[in-house]
């Protein structure tokens, strides 16, 4: 088992820069902060098309956010930066128990976390969902709030390209809902049912945002950017095989 990541609380000079990016570089519309609890645990679910959304996500959050970020990042000045903003690394290659226990436990002590639960930067239509979000949903029993984050990359953009500056970026937040292992039920089959009603609410409220914004979102999937593993049924509490 990978060994539990000690988080730091974010510094102010990051939320800083990212606020400038978002808002100087970019320029970036907040829509429906308002529906984001302001105190206890919440977890935010977002799409995930353009090597923006971490970094301009985290930057116009109404709460101090926990993203879970790809082990690779944590090197050289961006490394030490995503560290002292309060980032945790992912190692890839596996379910990286070590990096969700410590999201576990921001989440058990009120704290606010961030996953991009396709697993994947792709289209950002949230088509998929990997277990990890629906873990970590199940084990802390924190408010999910669907994120959209739209317009950083449009049909015909490379995946890892920046968008020109002052383009107009969309940040929706949609409204918090829950998910919980009914008594009895197998945890492969909780976790299951868990990540398919992740998947459902984002999924929907990424079409109503494009909706609401006019934005429309690539066609081509990419790379594998954030796998967040797969689970055993054993790590749902009270659940069993």
């Amino acid at each position: 088992m990978s060994a539990v990541v000690d988080v730091q609380p974010p510094r102010r000079w990051t939320k800083g820069i990212g606020t400038f990016l978002a808002r100087g570089v970019w320029n970036s519309a907040v829509h429906g902060a308002e529906r984001v609890p302001a105190t206890g645990p919440v977890i935010f679910a977002a799409n995930h098309a353009s090597i923006l959304d971490g970094p301009l996500l985290f930057a116009v959050a109404p709460r101090d956010v926990h993203f879970l970020v790809k082990r690779e990042m944590f090197n050289g000045v961006v490394g030490w930066a995503l560290l002292r903003a309060g980032q945790v690394p992912l190692d890839r290659s596996h379910g990286d128990r070590g990096a969700l226990s410590a999201v576990l436990a921001v989440l058990q002590a009120g704290g606010a976390a961030g996953v991009f639960p396709e697993g994947t930067r792709g289209t950002g239509q949230a088509t998929s969902v990997r277990s990890g979000v629906a873990w970590l949903a199940l084990q802390s029993r924190a408010p999910v709030v669907p994120v959209a984050c739209l317009g950083a990359r449009r049909p015909g953009e490379r995946d890892r390209a920046l968008p020109p500056p002052r383009r107009r970026l969309h940040f929706c937040f949609g409204e918090p809902f829950t998910v919980e292992k009914e008594a009895g039920v197998p945890g492969r089959i909780a976790l299951a049912a868990a990540a398919e009603r992740v998947r459902t609410r984002l999924s929907e409220h990424v079409a109503d945002s494009l909706r609401l914004t006019g934005v429309h979102v690539p066609a081509d999937l990419g790379g594998d950017e954030l796998g967040l593993g797969e689970l055993a049924p054993d790590d749902v509490r009270g659940g069993g095989r």
